[in-house]
Parts: C-alpha cells; structure tokens; sequence
C-alpha cells in the first residue's frame, strides 16, 4: 500500500489495480476497440483467426460475440453463468453485441452494475440495511454486501435491473423500490481471480420505514443486519469486511451525508478517483481509448 494512502483512499486503489496493455492484448468489436484479452483466452481465439498476440484481437461481426461465448463456456474455458449482458465498447456508448456475464472479464469489457443503500432515519441518526452474502457465492463469499447489488442483463436499463434486484434479493415492492433516487455513478477497473473487471456502478439511495424488514428471495444472502451509519464508517475505514465495490459505494455515501468532509484534500481526492477511476483502464479514461486504438 502506497503511504500517502487514507483508510478510505485504499479501498478505491484496491478496485483500481488494473494496468493496460500490461500482458493483456487489445481487443476491438465491430471496428470499435472495447477490451483487453487475458492471455489464458489467446490461444482459443488464435486457433479460431481472430487475431494475434502481435496484432491484437478483433471481432469484425459484433453479433458473433455471444456463440464465441458460448462456444468458449463449452470448452471449458470459462464458467458460464447463464445470463446475458449487453456489450459496449465504452461508459455512455451504445450496446454493440451481448455475452454471458462470465466471460465478460477474460474480455476485459465494460460491464454495469447497480447498487442500493437501503436507508433508515432513527431518532439517533442514519442506518443502513447490510447483507452477508452467502457461504457458496462464486464471487466473495460471506462478504458484507449492500441490501441490493447486481449487475445489469442484456435489454435492462439500470433502473429496471435495480427494480429486479430489489424484488429477488430483498423483496421489496416495487411500489417501494420505485421510490429510490439515483445519486451517482462510478467507475473503476481492477484485476480479479475472474480476469480485467472494468465497471460501471450506478448508485441508489431509498429511505426505508423504520417496520421493514428485508426477507431473502433468491439464496444469495445468508442474513441481513441494520447497523448504525457510523458503525458501517468504522467498518470500511478499518476492515475489508465488505466486497470490494461495496466500499466505493459507502465512500460515496460518507462523502454525501458528511462523515468525510468533501471539501477536504481527501474528500476531493476520493471523489474524483470514485467519478473517473483510478487505473487507465476504467471505463471513460482517456488513456485506456487511446491505448486500445488501433
């Protein structure tokens, strides 16, 4: 850990550990460049004439993306999770071709997800409403999570995947998910077990009444818990008992609500590292595009 880190400034390094090209190669779809091939996936994309370690890879046919992926997953090459997502080559950018979600890092493509601090005002302040995630989860096991998080399938829009995840995770209504107010969105890019995750996270806040009670619906949460605002402040500046991206999203609600100053050096540093990313190839940055262009 660099030691001009802060106990929050770690959290943000954490997700954005990503170096590009470093030993992935360029991969371009329909023409657009749009990821970073893992060098576990060459050999199968070499045999199939899609480029080289020399040239880089390309798709010219966006459309061929999700049989590729299927065919990869049959293979064995990855492990299929069974849910499209839609690809695009950039944050802001219109989806070009769809994949399933787990070969979406050995491309190292753009992918969005959601994520909901499920709040609670108290006579003695903020709560906020956490799930442990399951013991057989594939990513993160029994990791502290939000109430509601997930990533976006193929034809969803952030809102309606937030919609989704609200009635699978914690049965909320939609009468009651529906009153949650977007309040920003992240990027980041780092290296994982899985391959080059490069997401985009858009952010919710709903305030939920003091008689809710969340109520698992689909197994992905072994047990939820209300903790005080300042309990959960303590947790991220002093453990990683949270998934990884979780924290981003709780910096973002400290910075909002004032239990880091926003004005300060730190609080201006973790907000603009939260907006843009700090590794070149979170999605948006500019030296990510221009490293990727043929």
């Amino acid at each position: 850990m660099p030691s001009d880190d802060t106990p929050f400034l770690r959290h943000l390094r954490q997700c954005n550990t990503a170096v590009v090209p470093g030993a992935r190669f360029p991969f371009s779809l329909g023409g657009k460049a749009a990821g970073w091939i893992a060098p576990d996936l060459t050999d199968a994309l070499e045999q199939r004439d899609l480029g080289s370690r020399a040239q880089g890879f390309a798709l010219p046919n966006p459309a061929d993306l999700e049989p590729l992926g299927e065919e990869l997953a049959r293979e064995g090459v990855y492990r299929s999770h069974h849910e499209l997502f839609d690809v695009m080559a950039d944050v802001d950018q219109p989806v070009l071709a769809r994949i399933d979600r787990g070969a979406l890092p050995l491309f190292g493509l753009v992918a969005a997800g959601v994520h909901l601090n499920g709040l609670v005002r108290k006579s003695d302040g903020l709560y906020l409403w956490t799930g442990r995630r399951a013991a057989n989860k594939r990513l993160d096991p029994s990791k502290l999570d939000h109430l509601v998080a997930g990533g976006v399938p193929a034809s969803h829009t952030p809102w309606e995947a937030l919609l989704k995840e609200a009635a699978e995770e914690a049965s909320i209504q939609e009468d009651l998910a529906s009153q949650a107010q977007q309040v920003g969105r992240m990027v980041y890019a780092l290296d994982r077990p899985e391959g080059l995750r490069r997401d985009i996270l858009y952010c919710y806040d709903l305030f939920l009444p003091e008689s809710f009670s969340p109520v698992a619906a689909d197994g992905e949460v072994e047990s939820f818990h209300l903790m005080p605002l300042g309990e959960v402040y303590n947790l991220v500046r002093d453990t990683d008992e949270f998934k990884f991206n979780v924290n981003l999203v709780l910096i973002d609600l400290f910075l909002r609500n004032g239990l880091i100053d926003p004005h300060s050096a730190e609080g201006r540093q973790l907000r603009d590292g939260l907006t843009h990313g700090l590794s070149p190839a979170s999605p948006g940055h500019k030296a990510a595009l221009a490293a990727a262009a043929p």
